[in-house]
């Protein structure tokens, strides 16, 4: 059954970027690692390095996986909301291009999950 509004209503997102206090979420996935079955999601300032988000907090929350302590990063693949993008480690996210709800991926060549079951 459709539902048809009698009157315009405004559609306010409740997770705009104004409601993270200077700032903006990012999902940052781990390709072939179905371990984590989803990207996570984690608020940072646009000013952060991008290499101190490789560096500082993806081991913390991907640290736990086997695979994790033999990424070569010289050879990941990174994908900006589905297409091959290449980040740079040393500017800012913001400086990256990096907005608010971006999806990032990235590709591990050669790994593969958990004795190659993707998992």
């Amino acid at each position: 059954m459709s539902v048809v509004a009698i009157k315009p209503y405004p559609v306010l997102p409740r997770d705009g970027v104004d409601k993270f206090h200077g700032a903006q979420l990012l999902y940052i996935g781990w390709e072939d690692h179905l371990m984590f079955c989803a990207p996570l999601a984690f608020p940072f300032p646009p000013q952060m390095r991008f290499g101190d988000v490789v560096e500082q907090v993806l081991p913390g929350s991907y640290g736990v996986h086997p695979d994790w302590a033999k990424i070569d990063w010289s050879a990941v693949q990174w994908f900006k909301s589905g297409q091959p993008w290449t980040p740079d480690f040393n500017k800012s996210l913001a400086d990256n291009g990096l907005k608010h709800k971006d999806v990032l991926r990235f590709r591990t060549p050669g790994l593969t999950g958990i004795a190659g079951s993707f998992s």
